[in-house]
């Protein structure tokens, strides 16, 4: 969890920080975090911002927590040119392009979690998997019924009850079935849910980053809440 946070004179690079290897400091918040809590984003070779996801492209990087408002900010005040140290610019569709990448990664994990048997649909599975504690996270799409919603949320409800977890199965609701379409094909689905394995958890991690990215601090819990209630 990244809590710590650092006041240099100057902004901090990846290659000026002087952390351990698995920590990395935002150019916005100055907080200090492992790379899989931030995003890595590089000069390219037009002197472009470009996001490295996958933390692999060559040369300085800088790092920035993963919630749009974060780079809005890093892009109105010019951070990145200051913590690259060069002329770099975001392109005006840097954001969506985040929010795209971030979304076609989730869905290639979801693929390969379909190959591992970790990830099933079908509302009857899902509430199934859900009650036995075999799923580590649910998902819908953002235009299912309310009342299939609502009975999984039952489910999750029941075996926090039923297993005396300190909190309920994460729940996701990231893509419409249209966008799932678009993004998955034959794979998308109306109800979803991970189960455990390295396949699975990867689906939650990148379901975490790309909810976050998109609302910032604020629970799917409640947004899952609001949504059930009307």
């Amino acid at each position: 969890m990244m809590s710590q946070t650092h006041e240099p004179d100057e902004l901090i690079d990846d290659e000026q920080f002087e952390g351990t290897a698995s920590e990395r400091m935002c150019i916005v918040t100055r907080q200090i975090g492992s790379p899989d809590e931030l995003i890595r984003f590089v000069a390219g070779p037009d002197q472009t911002v470009v996001p490295d996801l996958k933390r692999q492209l060559p040369g300085r990087g800088c790092w920035v927590k993963p919630e749009r408002a974060l780079i809005e900010k890093a892009i109105a005040k010019k951070l990145f040119a200051r913590a690259l140290k060069t002329d770099v610019k975001a392109g005006p569709d840097l954001l969506d392009m985040m929010d795209r990448l971030m979304a076609q990664q989730l869905t290639g994990m979801i693929s390969m979690a379909r190959k591992a048997s970790q990830f099933i649909s079908g509302a009857t599975k899902v509430d199934a998997s859900v009650r036995s504690g075999k799923a580590i996270a649910v998902f819908h799409a953002t235009d299912a019924a309310p009342d299939g919603v609502r009975k999984i949320n039952q489910a999750r409800k029941a075996w926090t009850l039923g297993s005396g977890a300190e909190s309920e199965i994460p729940s996701f609701l990231l893509f419409s079935e249209q966008e799932m379409d678009g993004l998955m094909g034959q794979n998308a689905f109306i109800h979803a849910c991970a189960l455990a394995g390295q396949a699975g958890e990867g689906v939650v991690k990148r379901a975490k980053m790309l909810e976050r990215y998109r609302n910032g601090d604020q629970p799917q819990a409640d947004l899952d809440a609001a949504r059930t209630e009307q």
